[in-house]
């Protein structure tokens, strides 16, 4: 069996305990998923470049920038130029940038990964798909925490796989929206790559991160009926 990756989502962690959760979490989590929102293309306004900067002094696990906003090739440099592992971008502003943004990512030795709104079909994808690195399909509507699962993206997932498979594709897929205990079953059929965790699966379960993550892990193990290693 695959091993299961969980990416938290640092949008949600308690901001507080910031050298805490990160220290506990750089000895359990695959990677960091960070939000960044230009209140723009969704109507908030979250983290930032600088914040990839605060965590790198105190952790060295890959760091995965999700980019909500209206102009990705703004933000695009400033990650490169900070070297953030992976650059994810949303396919619905790419529209005439995705060949270059992609290519400027790569020629930097970093990962070019594209993200998915539940109402958009794979296929927009299909011109450079053989090109990017991780596909990322959201499960809720992008822009806050919280938000209702929509169980039909899982479908998405299922197809990537599929493409992959037939056609030799090295993307990976991950998971974003709502990832939790009423929903780890059903996203697990689905089988992504990697699960990003936030509030609800994640820091909204304890105030300590040690019993959050511990709390998580049963969670899935309990729907599952799969065991982590």
């Amino acid at each position: 069996m695959k091993k299961v990756e969980f990416s938290p989502s640092l949008m949600t962690m308690d901001l507080d305990k910031f050298k805490e959760q990160i220290s506990f979490l750089n000895e359990h989590a695959d990677s960091y998923h960070v939000d960044i929102m230009d209140g723009h293309y969704v109507p908030n306004i979250t983290l930032s470049p600088w914040f990839i900067q605060e965590i790198r002094k105190i952790s060295a696990l890959p760091i995965s920038a999700h980019l909500m906003v209206t102009n990705p090739a703004f933000w695009v440099q400033q990650l490169i130029d900070i070297q953030c592992e992976w650059i994810c971008m949303h396919v619905e502003v790419l529209d005439g940038l995705a060949f270059r943004l992609i290519d400027q990512i790569h020629d930097a030795g970093l990962k070019a990964g594209v993200v998915l709104n539940p109402e958009t079909p794979i296929d927009v994808i299909f011109p450079y798909i053989d090109l990017v690195d991780k596909v990322t399909i959201m499960t809720v509507d992008p822009g806050f925490a919280g938000q209702r699962f929509i169980e039909g993206a899982l479908d998405k997932i299922v197809a990537l796989r599929e493409l992959r498979e037939q056609n030799g594709y090295q993307y990976i897929v991950e998971m974003d929206g709502s990832s939790n205990r009423k929903s780890f079953k059903r996203i697990d059929e689905a089988n992504p790559d990697i699960y990003i965790i936030g509030r609800s699966g994640l820091f909204g379960l304890d105030e300590d991160i040690e019993k959050a993550w511990n709390t998580m892990v049963s969670d899935y193990e309990e729907t599952t009926g799969k065991v982590l290693a």
